[in-house]
């Protein structure tokens, strides 16, 4: 479990839960907003970690018994909310784990701190039960609520909460960690971080991935051929593919990043700003045979295609009408 310097990126959010705790100004509650794999659990435990820490600074030791039982998930001040429905969290859970001991005093802390990972999930009945706690809590109390989304949440929590939103790390933050942490080639670990966003624990997993290799395989090479291959051809090629990936997200994705890339060499034709540098040739030869109102035209239908298919439109008639673009052009 990491410490407040283990955490790559996200220095804003850090520096204000460090200075909280160095000013003995920690709120009762707290929502960190991000995507999955953004490093919304490691800030809250680092965090809570720190609190509980009996040496008292803004890092939290990781020798003392109460580090330890942290580490260990054993610290009887830090309660993790967790709730059996996959569908949501009810005010039952809010109840029984929440409401029934936040006012047993700490065993052995000032805090006692409770994360509620995937707090967009709460029903409404189960925010209003916590709304109570939240505006008359224990002074020992922290809930720190983890979520992808805050717009699920009622206006009265989020006017009680400080409100910390995970951006994005870039794209040379993530490269940088997955050529010197995982040994990712650079031009690999390039493809990673533009694919992932800035959010790191994606970026780890699609490097990690033998699915996502065999799809960066397979797109490829579509992508090389494609103006050779008829559309039959090419949506036993989708049909193949969607079988990797559902709902085709990562496949558009990885197109959108090809065909920017091409757009990219046609304009300044700097390898350097490449994603694909190891299809140097691929881009120099597409660039050259493509116009800059083709390329648009090309990413223009890949946009099209994701609303389609998020509509529920038919995906082979979808992914039809984007290929043939891709051809034309």
């Amino acid at each position: 479990m990491p410490g407040f310097h283990d955490i790559i990126g996200h220095e804003r959010i850090k520096e204000h839960l460090q200075k909280a705790i160095e000013s003995n100004h920690v709120s009762h509650a707290y929502i960190l907003t991000g995507e999955a794999g953004m490093g919304r659990k490691s800030l809250a435990n680092a965090f809570a970690m720190t609190l509980l820490c009996e040496k008292g600074m803004s890092e939290p030791c990781m020798q003392c018994h109460a580090c330890k039982q942290v580490m260990s998930g054993n610290h009887p001040d830090l309660i993790f909310v967790t709730h059996e429905k996959t569908a949501g969290i009810g005010v039952d859970d809010i109840r029984s784990q929440i409401q029934d001991t936040i006012m047993i005093r700490p065993y052995s802390s000032y805090y006692k701190i409770y994360i509620v990972d995937e707090a967009e999930k709460m029903t409404v009945q189960a925010q209003n039960a916590l709304l109570k706690t939240i505006e008359e809590p224990p002074s020992y109390a922290v809930i720190m609520l983890l979520t992808t989304n805050q717009e699920a949440f009622l206006p009265t929590i989020l006017s009680r909460c400080v409100q910390l939103k995970l951006k994005p790390l870039k794209d040379s933050v993530v490269t940088s960690y997955l050529t010197g942490s995982m040994g990712i080639s650079e031009s690999r670990a390039e493809v990673y971080g533009a694919f992932a966003r800035g959010n790191l624990g994606r970026a780890i997993h699609l490097a990690a991935s033998e699915e996502f290799q065999a799809l960066y395989m397979e797109l490829i090479h579509m992508l090389k051929h494609l103006k050779e291959m008829d559309i039959m051809e090419l949506l036993n090629y989708i049909r193949k593919l969607k079988e990797q990936d559902p709902d085709l997200s990562d496949c558009l994705d990885f197109m959108q990043l090809w065909y920017r890339d091409v757009l990219m060499f046609k304009v300044t034709q700097d390898i350097n700003l490449l994603v694909f540098k190891e299809e140097f040739n691929t881009m120099k030869e597409m660039s050259a045979a493509s116009s800059y109102e083709g390329i648009e035209l090309i990413l223009q239908a890949i946009d099209k295609a994701r609303v389609r298919l998020n509509a529920n439109v038919n995906m082979e008639l979808a992914m039809e009408l984007m290929l043939l673009v891709m051809k034309e052009n």
